[in-house]
């Protein structure tokens, strides 16, 4: 009998711990330039899978240098492939897990209707006073705006206008509130289905700047959590990518 009783309570428990595993939340570090499809995704992957998402938005560098230092995240979702590879350098990821789960694309993009042509010309003009940027030295799309402004031969001229974000988040927020008359932001901050949700828009040809391949990695704290594993899988499948691609990005 007291056998039974023992093994009853085994039982008992390692059912309560399975459900304590599965119930785990899972914390993700995501580009701020993937906020919204992220919050879209995020719905239909705990709709699917169960698992709870903690999603912090910012910086890639920020991140970076937050992981660094200990900070809890499981995934990491970055606007680029060199912070993903520096910390596989570092050993903060799991070997074998980074991939390239979005392409970004880069536009030159106001809140006024008309100010942004097609072709970008509006910059050689200079008929505005400030232009956004986010931080080059945090931020992979403010260092791909950069990139731009000097294969253009206009950095040294565009200098005294630039406005920096501190992310790409910020920059949006400066040209969307009129603050910025233009600037460069994610085209997915402000593109849906395959049109601009608002404003006039300049999409930056992808051979002004590095490619923004960026990549997501399993973190070292997270090698055993089911859902950030889980989490990592759906953003590969077909349903997530039609999804990320709605948003104006590239998929493999």
């Amino acid at each position: 009998m007291r056998v039974r009783l023992l093994l009853a309570v085994a039982t008992l428990l390692a059912a309560l711990g399975g459900a304590t595993a599965w119930a785990q939340p899972v914390h993700v570090a995501v580009a701020a330039n993937f906020a919204v499809p992220m919050k879209r995704l995020a719905a239909d992957f705990e709709q699917g899978n169960g698992h709870k998402l903690l999603l912090s938005y910012g910086a890639t560098g920020k991140f970076v240098a937050q992981l660094r230092n200990g900070a809890p995240f499981d995934v990491l979702l970055a606007a680029d492939t060199a912070s993903v590879q520096q910390l596989a350098q570092e050993q903060l990821v799991v070997a074998g897990t980074p991939f390239t789960y979005a392409t970004g694309r880069l536009m030159l993009w106001s809140a006024q209707s008309a100010l942004v042509d097609a072709r970008g010309d509006v910059l050689k003009r200079q008929g505005f006073a400030h232009l956004a940027v986010a931080a080059p030295q945090l931020a992979p799309y403010g260092a791909a705006a950069m990139q731009t402004l000097s294969r253009l031969g206009l950095a040294e001229a565009l200098a005294p206008k630039l406005v920096q974000g501190e992310s790409i988040a910020q920059t949006y927020s400066f040209v969307a509130s009129g603050n910025a008359e233009l600037g460069f932001v994610a085209r997915s901050q402000v593109w849906e289905n395959g049109a601009l949700t608002k404003g006039s828009g300049w999409l930056v040809p992808a051979t002004l700047h590095d490619p923004l391949r960026q990549q997501a990695a399993l973190l070292k704290r997270a090698a055993n959590h089911p859902g950030a594993r889980a989490l990592l899988q759906f953003l590969k499948t077909d349903q997530a990518k039609a999804v990320i691609r709605s948003f104006g990005y590239e998929t493999d």
